[in-house]
């Protein structure tokens, strides 16, 4: 009986340990080398939402790997663009 009792007033730990284990994952990825970009990362209800620029593909998979591992057992919903610039393939002709 304690236990259900422990279900329904459960609502409010649970946000505090997501608001908690966000706000960590923010300092990890502003410490690393990832920490120059702006990511931003915001509970969204039981799920976290990533949305930002990134330069490359592989940095953005870094940023899910490390929140997916710092936010394990949490839904994450990635909105990142890449905008990986290449090298044009031809010269620019100016007039």
């Amino acid at each position: 009986m304690s236990t259900h009792g422990s279900q329904d007033t459960g609502g409010a730990p649970p946000a505090q340990n997501l608001d908690y284990r966000i706000a960590h994952l923010q300092d990890r990825l502003a410490s690393g080398e990832l920490g120059e970009l702006g990511v931003r990362v915001e509970a969204r209800g039981r799920t976290v939402l990533l949305t930002g620029t990134v330069p490359s593909a592989p940095c953005r998979d870094e940023i899910l790997r490390t929140t997916l591992e710092e936010l394990a057992g949490v839904p994450v919903h990635s909105d990142l663009v890449v905008t990986e610039a290449s090298s044009p393939d031809r010269a620019e002709e100016l007039s």
